[in-house]
């Protein structure tokens, strides 16, 4: 492939605007090939079969554009509900899908001691070292309802996810791979190898690309604000932009104030801002949690 479709982001913030255009042109046709490539051997091959294609939309910009990309090739579009998210990210989402055709799945966690509240009513909020837990309670066990939604013999049956994580998001992404295969599930990063300047180029070659004004106000989606990672300063820019979810979180600290078992420090939505650096780095992120992941520096990219 040309060369320019391996650079770092260094070298593509170093380009004339034409040579950005003509590098997202070929990665526009290598993330179509990366997906046509997963779905020949994972999903049509052996006497397997594909029952659906799913772009995950979280409605951030790299989810955002991912979805534009694939909008035509995906069977639906999938946003979690993680019941700590702003409703203005859901509407944005739910807009778009209708603008596109597009079925939307939103999910939310199936049991409702999963739900953001009552996690919060029983452990106090969360810090970084539990951030795999909000994880995988807000968002892998809901992701696994669309799964079983389709896929209803595994051992033949596969569903392709495509998600928007990109290795020069940070140093946790850098060496992610295009196409993995979990059970019936075969995830397929179609953006790997995209910058954030591609993303923007995109968008000029693009302009019918929606944004999600919650993204221009506080830099990320805002799918989920569980506080793992918050960083300081945080909240004040999220309750000036959107006091309901400070209402809503003021309400939370009020109800376990006095709940016995709780650590003080736990009683304080985003109370990991506080952490040394290191400290902050233990917590584990799982595979839809670009805005989690972006917090940390971003690393050299990996050739696929």
């Amino acid at each position: 492939m040309n060369r320019l479709a391996f650079l770092s982001p260094t070298e593509v913030a170093a380009l004339s605007r034409h040579e950005r255009e003509e590098r997202v042109q070929l990665l526009v046709q290598q993330s179509h090939n990366i997906v046509s490539r997963a779905v020949e051997r994972h999903a049509n091959a052996d006497g397997r079969r594909l029952v659906a294609t799913v772009v995950l939309f979280s409605g951030g910009n790299d989810s955002t554009v991912l979805a534009h990309l694939m909008r035509q090739r995906a069977s639906h579009a999938a946003h979690a509900n993680t019941t700590i998210g702003l409703e203005a990210t859901r509407e944005f989402v739910r807009r778009s899908c209708a603008a596109w055709a597009l079925p939307l799945l939103e999910f939310t966690p199936p049991r409702r001691m999963d739900h953001y509240e009552n996690l919060v009513l029983d452990q106090g909020f969360p810090g970084p070292g539990h951030h795999f837990k909000m994880y995988q309670r807000l968002k892998e066990r809901s992701l696994e309802q669309v799964r079983r939604q389709f896929v209803q013999n595994p051992y033949r049956e596969r569903a392709v996810f495509l998600a928007g994580r990109r290795r020069t998001e940070s140093a946790r992404r850098a060496s992610i791979p295009a196409v993995e295969r979990r059970g019936s599930t075969v995830w397929v990063s179609p953006l790997v190898n995209w910058t954030r300047f591609d993303l923007s180029t995109y968008r000029l070659l693009n302009p019918d690309v929606p944004v999600n004004e919650v993204t221009d106000l506080i830099h990320m989606s805002g799918e989920c604000l569980c506080g793992s990672f918050a960083k300081p300063g945080e909240r004040e820019e999220l309750a000036f932009w959107f006091p309901t979810f400070e209402a809503q979180i003021q309400e939370l600290e009020r109800r376990i104030a006095d709940v016995p078992g709780i650590p003080d420090h736990r009683r304080r939505w985003g109370w990991g801002a506080t952490l040394r650096e290191p400290d902050r780095r233990r917590g584990a992120s799982g595979p839809l949690c670009s805005s989690c992941d972006a917090r940390f520096a971003p690393a050299a990219p990996a050739k696929e």
